[in-house]
C-alpha cells in the first residue's frame, strides 16, 4: 500500500494531529462559531497537542475558523479540518498541553472544612481526641 503526501494545508495539519499523542477523554468545553453570539457546548473525544476530536449536533464548515475555550487553558484558535455526523475534528493553531487540560482545579472552597488551612494556625494539623 502507497502512501501519499498531504496536498492542502488542511490535509498537512490533520497528518501532523494524528501522528502526535492523544488523550482519550469525555469532558466539556465551549465551542465558539464566527458570527454567533453564543458559545455552543462541545464533547471532547481526545486531545493532542496539535487537535482534537469533538461531538456536538451543531453545523460545522471544513476549513471554518473557530475558537475552543479548554479547561485550564482558555481560548484557542484553530480550523475545522474534518466534519461528519455529529462529530468533527480541529486543528489547533498553537500546541495546547492536554494533561493541563485534564487537571482537577480544587479551590479551597472545594475542600471539606477540615482540610482547609488559612495559614494561621499554630497548632498541628491533627487534634486529639
Amino acid at each position: 500500500m502507497e502512501s501519499r503526501e498531504p496536498v492542502s494545508v488542511d490535509e498537512e495539519v490533520a497528518a501532523l494531529s494524528r501522528g502526535a499523542d492523544r488523550d482519550s477523554l469525555f469532558m466539556q468545553a465551549s465551542l465558539i462559531l464566527p458570527g454567533r453570539t453564543e458559545a455552543v457546548t462541545i464533547r471532547v473525544r481526545n486531545l493532542s497537542p496539535g487537535g482534537m476530536l469533538a461531538e456536538a449536533m451543531v453545523q460545522v464548515a471544513q476549513g471554518g475558523a473557530v475558537e475552543v475555550d479548554l479547561r485550564n487553558v482558555g481560548r484557542v484558535s484553530g480550523r475545522i479540518v474534518w466534519a461528519g455526523e455529529g462529530k468533527f475534528g480541529i486543528a489547533f493553531d498553537r500546541p495546547v498541553d492536554p494533561q493541563a487540560v485534564r487537571r482537577q482545579v480544587v479551590s479551597q472552597s472545594d475542600l471539606p472544612p477540615h482540610l482547609r488551612r488559612t495559614g494561621l494556625e499554630k497548632g498541628p494539623l491533627y487534634r486529639r481526641r
